[in-house]
């Protein structure tokens, strides 16, 4: 992504990185699922049919406010 700046202070030049999901048998990152959180009957999320996009994450170098992007499909 190009030109992003901070949208709490202003900074220009925000840092890329990622959101890591370190859960139990986790993908290794953490994604973002379309849809009201519902849990199943063992109480984790329900995914099953639902549109799963990978977290682009940017730091600001400023201020260090996080501003977070769902970017593709995944």
């Amino acid at each position: 992504m190009a030109d992003l700046h901070c949208t709490h202070c202003g900074e220009d030049g925000l840092e890329p990185g990622f959101i890591l999901d370190a859960g139990e048998h986790s993908p290794g990152f953490a994604r973002w699922v379309e849809g009201a959180l519902e849990r199943g009957i063992f109480g984790g999320a329900r995914r099953m049919g639902r549109s799963k996009w990978e977290i682009d994450a940017y730091r600001c170098p400023n201020c260090h406010h996080l501003e977070l992007f769902a970017q593709r499909p995944a």
